[in-house]
């Protein structure tokens, strides 16, 4: 456990945007887009139409009615050695801090958003872009919060690292699902959709580094169990981003200069014990500002934190948001949640933490755009 003037515990928190291809005509952005790509591992997860198949028998509609049995996944759940101890004490998470051990790309570019944010497809509901992914490590199923990201292959989601990925097993999740805009007993009203591969930081895969804790997912076209004749069958539904929309990316923008609302779906309990809430129904935290923030013992050396959030597990991978659109319910992604935060000891959550989404993570979210997956998958 940490000091009580700064407890950190791990918690799980998820993100939707919509981007189009970015770094045109930007020569820092080229320069920057080689310096990290080699850095950017995709790693392949159900490829071929018999792989979906396995995946979706997988998640026949009776499994989804005990989704709340589930864990919701924290750090914890998936990070490697030395970070599982949450429980190391953070010192002050000052600009300073962040500032004096970046890791800032050698070259960026301007802060600023990517491309414009995708309306939601019509008829979509609030929040669609927004939603849960499942998955497994060994033989226990998990659940993180997540989002639709725009992309030119129109099949990208946003969440974080450790939903993902097991830096400790190394090992990527299986049987990974992407469900937007879940109903409370485990409805699907706009499909589910099977990951085809994950994009990620190689300093989250081989050292469970928290300022890479962010994965963006290729997913294949969606599908629905249609009952026929009391057999379950996979019917196509179309590409994600056809069907939900998205929000635009924001890269480069300096804490303290924006304001931001988080959403995701918190489950899990506070440090006192009580569960506020039942990880059923999407939740925002009020939009505040950001600023710096930095836990060596856990590799977190330019970390974006938010203050006056009571977020808990069950919300990990949920979207940063700026600029959100209260009534369109779109916007522009700039972070994802990461780590929940007990500042002041008092046995409640009070802040959560993001990556900086930097030049490096734009190069991950291209390395996923860049995928390409089946015309149809039923």
């Amino acid at each position: 456990m940490i000091s009580r003037a700064r407890q950190l515990l791990a918690a799980a928190l998820s993100g939707a945007l919509l981007m189009l291809p970015a770094h045109t005509g930007i020569a820092a952005a080229q320069s920057a887009h080689a310096t990290t790509a080699g850095k950017v591992q995709s790693i392949a997860l159900a490829r071929t139409a018999a792989d979906v198949k396995r995946v979706a028998d997988y998640w026949k509609p009776e499994k989804f009615k005990h989704t709340d049995s589930y864990s919701p996944a924290t750090p914890g759940t998936a990070a490697a050695p030395r970070s599982t101890s949450a429980g190391a004490a953070a010192g002050p998470a000052t600009r300073a801090a962040a500032n004096t051990a970046s890791k800032a790309s050698t070259a960026k570019l301007s802060a600023g958003r990517l491309a414009a944010p995708a309306l939601p497809a019509k008829g979509a509901q609030v929040g669609s872009t927004m939603g849960k992914v499942f998955f497994r490590f060994g033989d226990k199923e998990y659940w993180c919060s997540a989002s639709a990201v725009a992309a030119r292959n129109r099949s990208v989601v946003a969440t974080a690292g450790h939903c993902a990925y097991d830096p400790r097993q190394a090992k990527a999740a299986d049987y990974w699902i992407f469900v937007p805009n879940p109903g409370p007993n485990g409805e699907q009203p706009t499909g589910i959709y099977v990951a085809s591969s994950i994009s990620l930081h190689e300093d989250w895969i081989g050292r469970g580094d928290y300022d890479y804790d962010y994965a963006f997912v290729t997913v294949h076209r969606g599908f629905a169990w249609v009952n026929k004749n009391g057999q379950y069958t996979m019917q196509d539904v179309g590409r994600l981003q056809d069907n939900v929309g998205g929000l635009g990316l924001e890269i480069n923008k300096k804490p303290g200069t924006y304001t931001v609302a988080t959403f995701g779906y918190p489950a899990g309990a506070q440090p006192d014990g009580s569960r506020p809430y039942d990880g059923k129904t999407l939740r925002m935290c009020r939009e505040g500002r950001t600023i710096w923030n930095a836990a060596p013992p856990l590799d977190l050396q330019k970390g974006v934190q938010l203050q006056a959030c009571d977020f808990s597990a069950g919300t990990s991978g949920g979207p940063w948001v700026i600029d959100f659109d209260r009534t369109r319910k779109i916007g522009s992604l700039a972070g994802v949640n990461s780590l929940t935060w007990d500042r002041d000891g008092d046995k409640r959550y009070d802040a959560v933490s993001s990556p900086y989404f930097d030049t490096v993570a734009g190069t991950v979210y291209q390395r996923a755009a860049a995928q390409r997956t089946p015309a149809k998958i039923a």
